[in-house]
Order: C-alpha cells, then sequence, then structure tokens
C-alpha cells in the first residue's frame, strides 16, 4: 500500500494512530444574523443594507454616541442620498429598563411599520432597546393596545423571562439592523434582549429568535470615541463572554471555535485600545491602533455569536445581580466577575482554560492545571492592565447585599457554568471578594 494510505482503513481516514477511535461531533443548533458587514469605515454602507430590507429608517440611538462617534453626520449624509426617510424614535441613556422598553415600544407601536426598519446605532444597550421596542411593538393587539404607562410596562413584564405570565414573541417585528459603537456586548449577534426593573427588583430577557438582528453593520471605527473606562468595560465583557461561552457546558463545535479564534487577539488589543482612548484622543488613527479595534470589534461579534448559541457562566450570572443590588454597569459588574469565576471552575474547566493558555504562548505548561493557572494569572494581569474593578466595593457592592447576591444569582446565564453554583456554594465565594 503507498505511505499515504498507510493509514486509511475501508477508505475512511482514521483519526490518528491505530487504534485511536474517531471521535463524533454530535447535535447542534446554530443561529447567527443572516447578513454581516464588517470592517473600517464601512458605516456608509448601511444605505445599501436599509433598501433590501424597507424604505424607512425609524432609528433607535445612544443619548451622546450617536454624535459623538461620528454616525450620525454619515447617516444624515448618506440616508437621504439613498432616498431613505429616517427620524430618530428612541434615545437610550443606559442601559434599557421595563420603562424604557415600553416607552420605546409604545412610540413605534403608534407609527406605521409596514416598510419601516428599525436601525439601533449604540452600544449594547442602545442595541437591547431597539431589539426590545421592536419585538413588543409588533406583537401589541391593536385592537386593545396598552392604554397608558404602566398598562405598557405591565406588557413589557409579561413577556420577559420568568417574571409575568411569559408571554411569548409571536409576530415577527420589523427588520432590525444593529450598528454597534462600542466593542463589548455583542448584542447585535442575540436573539435576547435584557431589561433591569429598579421598582420590582429583576434583571431579566426578553428573547425570541425572532429577535436576532436581520443585519449587522461592525465598523470598528466607531468605537474611537469611548472613553477609557467605556472600552476597558466593553473590552473585558467582550473577552468574559469568549472564555464563559469556551468552557460553557452548553458549548458546541462551533461556538468553541469561535470563541477560540477572537480571543487571542482580543486579549493582546484591549490595553491598547484603552489607552488609545480618552480626551487626549486625536482625530488621527494609527495603523497599530486600527488594528487593535478591529480585533476588539471581531471579538465582541464572535463572542455574541458564541453566548447566543452556548450560554455563559457565573461571572455573567452574578453580573445581573449586581446590576439590580448597586446599579453596577454590565461590562464593569463582568470584569470584577471574571477572574472569581476561573477560580471557581479551575478543576473542573482546567483543560479548557489550559488550551485558552496554550493559544496565546507555547510555553504554557503541559499540565492542564498548572496552564489553566497561568491562564487566570494572565487575566487577573489583564484586569490590573486596563484599570479593571477586582473588588465588588469597585461596583458599589456593600458587605450587606452578598446574601441577597448570592440567592438571586442564577437565571439562564449560571446555567452554562461548569460548576454547579447554589447560593451556600456562592456566598462564601462573593464574601472573599467584598
Amino acid at each position: 500500500m503507498h505511505d499515504s494510505c498507510s493509514q486509511q482503513a475501508g477508505g475512511l481516514p482514521l483519526a490518528g494512530g491505530p487504534g485511536e477511535p474517531l471521535m463524533g461531533v454530535g447535535g447542534y443548533d446554530l443561529t447567527v444574523p443572516p447578513a454581516i458587514r464588517f470592517g473600517w469605515g464601512r458605516l456608509a454602507e448601511l444605505a445599501e443594507v436599509i433598501p433590501s430590507l424597507g424604505t424607512r429608517a425609524l432609528l433607535v440611538v445612544g443619548r451622546t454616541s450617536f454624535a459623538q462617534s461620528g454616525a450620525e453626520a454619515v447617516l444624515a449624509e448618506r440616508l437621504p442620498q439613498a432616498g431613505i426617510e429616517w427620524e430618530v424614535v428612541a434615545r437610550s441613556a443606559s442601559e434599557p429598563t421595563v420603562a424604557d422598553a415600553a416607552a420605546a415600544a409604545s412610540e413605534l407601536a403608534a407609527r406605521d411599520l409596514d416598510a419601516a426598519v428599525v436601525v439601533a446605532v449604540g452600544g449594547g444597550a442602545t442595541i437591547d432597546l431597539a431589539k426590545a421596542a421592536a419585538a413588543l411593538a409588533a406583537n401589541v393587539d391593536a385592537a386593545q393596545p396598552p392604554r397608558d404607562r404602566d398598562a405598557w410596562e405591565a406588557f413589557v413584564v409579561d413577556h420577559l423571562e420568568g417574571v409575568g405570565r411569559g408571554l411569548p414573541i409571536r409576530r415577527s417585528p420589523p427588520p432590525l439592523v444593529a450598528v454597534p459603537t462600542t466593542a463589548g456586548t455583542g448584542a447585535e449577534a442575540t436573539r435576547n434582549a435584557v431589561l433591569s426593573c429598579p421598582r420590582r427588583g429583576f434583571k431579566k430577557s426578553l428573547r425570541s429568535p425572532l429577535m436576532v438582528p436581520r443585519a449587522v453593520v461592525v465598523d470598528p471605527q466607531l468605537t474611537c470615541s469611548s472613553p477609557p473606562r467605556v472600552a476597558a468595560a466593553s473590552g473585558l465583557d467582550a473577552i468574559t463572554q469568549l472564555v464563559e461561552s469556551f468552557v460553557s457546558c452548553r458549548a458546541t463545535p462551533v461556538t468553541r471555535a469561535l470563541a477560540k479564534s477572537a480571543l487571542a487577539g482580543a486579549l493582546r488589543a484591549l490595553p491598547g485600545v484603552v489607552a488609545a482612548s480618552g480626551p487626549q484622543k486625536t482625530p488621527a488613527v494609527s495603523q497599530a491602533e486600527q488594528a487593535a479595534r478591529e480585533a476588539m470589534s471581531h471579538a465582541a461579534l464572535l463572542s455574541g455569536i458564541a453566548l447566543a448559541n452556548s450560554g455563559l457562566g457565573m461571572a455573567h450570572g452574578v453580573a445581573a445581580a449586581l446590576g439590580i443590588a448597586c446599579g453596577a454597569s454590565h461590562g464593569e459588574a463582568c470584569a470584577v466577575m471574571l477572574p472569581a469565576s476561573i477560580r471557581v471552575n479551575l478543576q473542573q474547566a482546567a483543560s479548557g482554560y489550559a488550551e485558552l493558555e496554550r493559544l496565546m504562548t507555547a510555553a504554557a505548561p503541559q499540565d492542564d492545571l498548572a496552564a489553566a493557572t497561568c491562564f487566570l494569572h494572565r487575566i487577573e494581569q489583564l484586569c490590573d492592565a486596563v484599570g479593571g474593578p477586582r473588588r465588588l466595593s469597585a461596583v458599589g457592592a456593600e458587605a450587606s447585599m452578598i446574601p441577597w447576591l448570592a440567592e438571586n444569582s442564577g437565571g439562564n446565564s449560571m446555567r452554562g457554568n461548569p460548576v454547579e453554583m447554589t447560593a451556600e456554594r456562592l456566598q462564601p465565594v462573593l464574601e472573599a471578594m467584598s
């Protein structure tokens, strides 16, 4: 037999040497936006994307990022040139609440949505607000719409996971195009919108496959206006999502491949992106900065695809509770919890963390636990380098909040954690971080 055929049997190549079985891939589902345009300066192409979906653009934008990122100037010029009518129908001020979603949904529902395209231009909060508003507006009973603010809020709550009546999104929303101005949440690629409710004391998701954006335009140039703190928190959020989706007990071969392909670039790029951000920022962008921002935007996008299909873990489970308890921003809450999450899962997920460490350096230890420990130290050093919070007190959590946080850090995110986390197991972890 020819040498090149010596490792074949029955016409099928063996996985390795003699006796090594071929491992099955297993089954999985994959949901992604049907159209993605990625690249520096590609915002102008929004004028090409919208006409394939509708004739009118209803914009949901960030309160300040829309103008500061340069998006407003570009769209004000390009959309009319393409014959597209547009108007801003809602602005997000911070992470969206039930009240915000109710107001934005009522605004959309009052309009004729035929041939309308909802365009979200902003950070993850803005994109989540747009996804929620579009989905809810499309599912209002036209014969009996909510009559006032309280009725609208009740309508929102009834569609959230784990609260209200658990009503599904049955009717397709108007097409939504997501244009992120930060490199963090990956909300442009997910099927859910996270809404908090300070009045009722929860943070829950509105979720449906119908909420996945129909098109995404990722222009890393739009992230240049982010302040250092936002750049750091957003970037650490993306990195947390990549790490957690990689070791999630619900990970698939595709989500692991996506996370692995983006993580090394993000870990190397984030310090440079944070250093290049801020009031001293000059209009000129160096080739190195452009490459770093592209790496972070790419990482954020892929983290969104990965988490939407594999789930997350402890860091995101606790982050949601921190947002309710003390108003911690999602990115900073994830940043403070990522090292703790890795430490908790170190034994159970050692092979996964070790694989990520070996991705970063050929000098990683051969022993999985030793390599995983090196990866933990790498993440801790990165958090310190970009000014990420390391104690719960740094995000506003007081010691008295710990029991409540431990009891309320469950939810969909926690179900992907490699180690099953009960309140009894989580509380001492949080106490050590206070």
